[in-house]
């Protein structure tokens, strides 16, 4: 019996993916369970296991396709033997005999492909495109999405080279084209890329600077960091403090931790604070749920979880999806100061960044501190400046006396 292999749903929204490699090939044996294919979504990678033991029977597209949630990757036949142990005890004149008789049954069976699916008779009568003219990759010759896909792309291109270029166009091949790489984009970059630019073009964004005296904060972490990794098992580090930090401003400026949707304004009564974890993939933001509930030890493990899991890959889509701020470290870098852009559709973004020791007036005198800039970008659509300015400032004393947060004031 043929079991088929379909992509699974991968959160309320990731809709699409591209088939990043086949872990397995036709004629493999596979055990029930075992990956079989590792998506590229644009948020995560995603492995589709095996829905049963027995061997692939077909694989209906190829690594770079296009797929969407609910779509046919292939078929395993459930409980068959790998092609090459099925057929070792058959003789080889039985073998070729068997062959031959199958061949003008096969090649009637392939002689009309099946139909198309729903997705790619849409695309061509939206692209105006003729299937018949599409070279189906699927089994049997169908018409896949990504045929379809890469005949569309394939027709854009002829109809942009067909066209004239414009006088101020480079002609002939890039110079020193031999010490240049070309690489495909991933689908995470391309969704880095348009989300990025998306949020400019939505969002009236603005950003206020402010900066931290982090003395006291650095005191205690010296002060206790031995004590706190010993009973809880995990460092004392900066970002548990700038997550409540946050989490106490956000109580007090509301509009921050709120969303603009169409006409309404959503005022979130609940602290998921996104945490950017930078990987070699690019960036990603996983959520720390109901923050306000958490100890800064238990805040310090789930950031840590994320930041190993993060760097191999293993984040669930489940945690990057639903934050309502977002705190993003350019200091771990280096960076001095910079603006953050809003991820979208939250309102507010913080930027932290590099501890500096700089001389500051304290009173009448002139002493040296540590130092940090912070940057707030904002929706001004939904957050005025009175608004943001207050929330940084609050960010600041809560830092510079953290025994506010411990007091609740």
């Amino acid at each position: 019996m043929s079991i088929q292999i379909k992509v699974p749903a991968m959160g309320e929204s990731v809709t699409e993916a591209t088939i990043a490699r086949w872990l397995k090939k036709e004629g493999d044996a596979v055990k029930q369970d075992e990956p079989l294919v590792e998506l590229e979504t644009d948020k995560v990678n995603v492995e589709v296991p095996s829905p049963a033991a027995g061997v692939l029977e077909h694989i209906e597209v190829q690594q770079g396709g296009t797929v969407s949630v609910g779509t046919v990757l292939g078929a395993v036949k459930e409980g068959a033997a790998p092609k090459a142990e099925a057929k070792a005890d058959a003789k080889p004149e039985r073998r070729a005999e068997a062959a031959k008789n199958e061949a003008p049954k096969a090649k009637a069976a392939n002689s009309t492909p099946p139909p198309p699916p729903p997705s790619v008779r849409r695309i061509a009568e939206e692209e105006k495109l003729e299937i018949s003219s599409i070279a189906g990759s699927g089994k049997r010759g169908q018409v896949t999405k990504g045929d379809a896909l890469k005949a569309l792309e394939t027709a854009k291109t002829a109809t942009a080279a067909a066209k004239p270029a414009a006088p101020s166009a480079a002609q002939g091949p890039r110079p020193k084209a031999e010490r240049e790489e070309r690489v495909a984009m991933s689908r995470l970059r391309k969704t880095i890329a348009l989300r990025l630019k998306e949020s400019q073009e939505i969002a009236a964004q603005l950003t206020t600077f402010n900066e931290v005296d982090m003395s006291k904060v650095m005191g205690l972490r010296a002060a206790y960091k031995d004590g706190f990794e010993k009973k809880h098992g995990v460092k004392l580090g900066f970002m548990s403090f700038f997550v409540k930090a946050c989490v106490a401003a956000l109580k007090e400026i509301p509009g921050v931790n709120a969303e603009i949707d169409g006409d309404d304004i959503v005022y979130k009564n609940y602290y998921d604070i996104g945490v950017a974890v930078s990987t070699e993939r690019g960036l990603v933001v996983p959520v720390v749920r109901e923050a306000d509930a958490l100890s800064l030890a238990d805040i310090e493990k789930t950031i840590g979880d994320f930041g190993a899991r993060a760097c191999d890959n293993k984040l669930k889509l489940e945690e990057l999806l639903g934050g309502t701020f977002t705190i993003t470290n350019g200091g771990v870098f280096g960076s001095l100061m910079s603006t953050p852009i809003l991820n979208m559709p939250q309102s507010g973004i913080l930027g932290m960044h590099k501890i500096q020791n700089r001389p500051v007036a304290i009173g009448d005198k002139i002493e040296i501190r540590p130092m940090m800039y912070l940057a707030l970008s904002y929706d001004h659509r939904l957050v005025d400046g009175r608004e943001a300015v207050t929330f940084l400032v609050r960010v600041k004393e809560n830092l510079e006396d953290p025994q506010r947060m411990l007091l609740d004031l």
